[in-house]
């Protein structure tokens, strides 16, 4: 049972190496201080809902500086030309 415990193991922790965590990284970030100490979220996607967040609790938005937009790839549907004949 200790071989099969730790066989499953080994192949998580193989499948878990070639998928990389990524921070969350969105246009908006929450700037908060606690009692000096400062936190900063930049899980926001838009203005008003950082100012949500940080209503009540104390603090300030500001524009994420390192945020890069998501590049999108046209669709190849979006792209279909139809033939049409002239008679």
């Amino acid at each position: 049972m200790k071989l099969i415990l730790f066989a499953l193991g080994v192949l998580i922790l193989i499948a878990g190496i070639g998928t990389p965590a990524k921070a969350q990284n969105y246009p908006w970030c929450a700037h908060l201080d606690f009692g000096g100490d400062e936190s900063v979220n930049c899980a926001f996607v838009s203005f008003d809902q950082c100012m949500a967040t940080v209503r009540g609790i104390g603090g300030f938005c500001m524009a994420n500086n390192t945020y890069q937009a998501p590049v999108l790839h046209p669709s190849h549907q979006a792209h279909k030309h139809y033939s049409h004949q002239h008679s």
